[in-house]
């Protein structure tokens, strides 16, 4: 029993880690399985929590369709562009103005001069594009500007060329990347932190446009990345929370200066004819301009303490797998099947609470990765405890069965084994029975004569015990021992155990007939009842074990049965018995004292 139960918990523990592995292999693998699940989770969450309050920090000055229709065709004048941004920085009195335009191409020389003059000495970001597939001619277009010498101990993700401005802004003090590379659905999640390019790191657009706040230029460290150089956009913001204003209203200045004084701005495009259109999260369609606005926002939370730099949450993850799932497979192993799927149930709920929680504060742990350790178990180890709990049950059935009726055994299961092994105190009735002078009578008999006599002499003890419900204990050689109130309670198991010992006496009348007309001469049964308490259950040790009751009252009907020699009659019923019966008539046969003891008690028969 006891290497039994070990070889079991020791397969529990394989299946916890193998539970384990998985969910760290998730982890650290990330298949394309997994990371769509993560996003498609990550997105869902994001798009629920998306904050509608207004984004006061920054604003988005968009080059709409109606500013192309009242100020003219992209590309505007390069003087129009450096109005709109004078004016910006002017009269508005903007903190800082980020263009999400590439200037590669030399424009009116005037105009060019003037944004030149802004870029280099003004709060004034512009912008570059960074290419990230491998080709077989490299893009290269424009004079790249900006960043530091490598710095191997951070990470960037490395570019194969790019579309820079023409040279005439290379005096610019602020310049960001505005390139990416959507992920393999197609959808924006995260921009490069840090670009790698020729021995030199870049920074991205609203890093760029952070550090330019009163001159100020920041390095590329400013963003902080993951261990892949990217910085995932933290879309904290819903798209409506963002102030809007077209172009062509600041040009005019018809908007209230309260609105733009002391924010960041950026300057993009939704206009489809100019093509800066991405997926993102929150929208399947939205201008390019607006994911930078999502990752200045986040900048700004993460500089103002109001949230932290990204995390791997590793460790975290690592704590709440081993943990949950050991408390899963001790809970399946004690919790019935469908109570084993309720804690799995509540372990994947409380996962994705921890995990989307997580998230909002920067985890890049995968949210689903747990997930794939539950779902090992529930093919697994929900399937396991059912087989061992059916393969006990079998044997829980096999050992009853030897013991029990029919009837009785079909009523525990329907009770659903409530009434186990397990040791009980519990009130019994017993009926010991054996056949008189069993060595004097085989001892005439051949070998095969003795067995057929005691086999069929039992079968007349037997019958009777099951018929009437009685468990049977065991085989005391030419007898048997039988108790009845356990298993299962037996209110009336008096009455059945007298029941049972007339049933035997006719049997036995009908086998001494049978035998007489064989030649052979009749055996004589001798029946003793008595009723108490008793210990009741499965008793032995490792080795062997067996369904029995220990108890005075197995002592005092046994020492009933030897009375019943001296007694004329087959049937003896002590006196704790007789105050149990309710259908039979007994008559006393006077007091006696047990044999071996000073005990006398009165004794009866029915």
């Amino acid at each position: 029993m006891g290497n039994r139960l070990t070889a079991m918990w020791l397969l529990r523990v394989g299946i916890a880690l193998l539970a384990c592995a998985l969910v760290l292999l998730m982890e650290w693998q990330r298949p394309a399985l997994v990371v769509n699940l993560d996003e498609g989770l990550r997105d869902t969450f994001l798009k629920f929590t998306a904050d509608p309050q207004p984004e006061t920090r920054l604003v988005v000055v968009d080059v709409n369709e109606n500013a192309l229709k009242e100020i003219g065709p992209w590309p505007w004048p390069r003087h129009q562009v450096a109005d709109l941004v004078e004016i910006l920085l002017g009269p508005y009195g903007a903190q800082a103005v980020g263009l999400d335009i590439v200037f590669s191409e030399p424009g009116h020389a005037p105009g060019d001069a003037r944004l030149a003059s802004l870029a280099e000495y003004a709060p004034l970001a512009l912008a570059q594009i960074f290419d990230y597939t491998p080709r077989d001619t490299e893009i290269v277009q424009g004079t790249l500007v900006g960043g530091t010498p490598e710095q191997p101990t951070l990470s960037a993700v490395r570019a194969h060329g790019y579309i820079a401005n023409h040279a005439g802004l290379t005096g610019s003090h602020c310049m960001g990347n505005i390139g990416y590379q959507p992920d393999a659905d197609g959808v924006l999640r995260q921009l490069p932190a840090r670009t790698r390019y020729q021995g030199r790191d870049y920074p991205h657009f609203a890093s760029a446009l952070l550090a330019c706040r009163n001159g100020q230029v920041q390095t590329a460290a400013a963003t902080p990345g993951n261990p892949q150089g990217l910085w995932r956009v933290p879309y904290t913001h819903a798209l409506s929370a963002y102030t809007v204003i077209s172009a062509a209203d600041i040009l005019h200045e018809r908007v209230p200066h309260a609105l733009i004084a002391g924010r960041y701005v950026l300057v993009g495009s939704s206009s489809l004819g100019l093509g800066d259109r991405v997926s993102t999260p929150l929208t399947p369609i939205s201008a390019g301009v607006m994911v930078h606005a999502a990752s200045l926002s986040g900048l700004l939370d993460l500089a103002e303490g109001r949230t932290q730099a990204p995390w791997s949450g590793r460790l975290g993850l690592l704590l709440w797998t081993v943990l949950s799932i050991a408390l899963a497979v001790g809970g399946i192993a004690k919790l019935p099947a469908w109570g084993g799927l309720l804690l799995l149930l509540a372990l994947v709920a409380g996962w994705l609470g921890v995990a989307l929680a997580g998230v909002a504060r920067q985890a890049e742990w995968s949210v689903t990765a747990p997930l794939w350790g539950y779902f090992f178990l529930l093919l697994v180890a929900v399937p396991h405890e059912w087989w061992q709990t059916q393969r006990k049950t079998r044997r829980l059935l096999a050992m009853f069965s030897h013991y029990v009726a029919q009837p009785v055994l079909d009523e525990i299961v329907r009770l659903g084994l409530k009434h186990s092994l397990t040791p009980t105190l519990r009130e019994v009735t017993v009926l010991i029975a054996d056949m008189e002078g069993y060595t004097r009578t085989t001892s005439s008999l051949s070998l095969q004569e003795a067995a057929t006599l005691t086999k069929d002499f039992l079968d007349c003890l037997t019958r009777p015990v099951l018929t009437w419900r009685g468990t049977l204990d065991k085989y005391t050689g030419d007898g048997l021992v039988a108790f009845w109130g356990a298993p299962l309670p037996s209110p009336d198991q008096a009455d059945r155990a007298v029941s049972a010992a007339l049933e035997i006496l006719k049997e036995v009348d009908v086998f001494n007939a049978a035998r007489q007309r064989q030649g052979f001469a009749p055996v004589r049964v001798r029946i003793g009842i008595e009723s108490g308490s008793a210990l009741v259950g499965d008793l032995g040790t490792a080795f062997r074990s067996t369904y029995t009751a220990v108890g005075d009252c197995i002592n005092f009907a046994s020492r009933l049965e030897s009375a019943a020699r001296d007694l004329p009659t087959q049937l003896v019923i002590g006196s704790a018995t007789h105050a149990l019966l309710r259908q039979h008539h007994t008559r006393s046969l006077g007091v006696i004292t047990l044999r071996g003891t000073q005990t006398t008690i009165e004794v009866f028969t029915a």
